[in-house]
């Protein structure tokens, strides 16, 4: 049995796993509005379980501000029936984001996410359906953090802009 557990942890080091770990932000304040719900509160709870930057509530002490400037949620027919009716839907979860640092300096210009997922759709399992989208937006909604703390990761020192 230890040889087994052995052999079986030197393979999981040998494929290059790793633990995700804590991702190192350029910055070690961060302001990010409205932290009520959706991506933001997300945001929040990730970047003070996962990185040494502090998320702070006053702006103009922060290193960075965080600008989440619009975020969405739609849904696109992808086919129908015979019958005319819906078979499969697109959901779409949209995130406009912008991170600068409040003097001209920005850290990631505006740039939109955008996560969707395919589904089928039957009239008859109205319920089943409705859990499945919530999941999916849920799952969609945890993919743009993920992309953001990757973006703000990568975030190099604030370039001024110039108009």
């Amino acid at each position: 049995m230890r040889l087994l557990l052995t052999l079986l942890a030197l393979s999981l080091s040998a494929c290059g796993f790793q633990l995700r770990g804590t991702a190192a932000l350029p910055f070690e304040t961060l302001y990010i509005p409205n932290t009520t719900g959706g991506v933001a509160l997300d945001l929040k709870r990730n970047i003070q379980s996962g990185t040494r930057t502090r998320v702070i509530d006053d702006p103009k002490s922060a290193q960075a501000l965080l600008e989440l400037s619009g975020e969405g949620k739609g849904r696109n027919i992808l086919s129908l029936s015979g019958a005319g009716r819906v078979r499969e839907l697109q959901l779409v979860y949209r995130v406009n984001l912008r991170v600068h640092d409040g003097k001209g300096g920005e850290f990631i210009p505006a740039t939109t996410l955008v996560a969707t997922r395919d589904m089928t759709y039957n009239d008859t399992d109205i319920l089943a359906k409705e859990a499945e989208e919530a999941a999916l937006n849920r799952e969609m909604q945890s993919d743009l953090v993920q992309q953001i703390l990757r973006r703000l990761s990568a975030a190099r020192a604030a370039k001024p802009v110039v108009n």
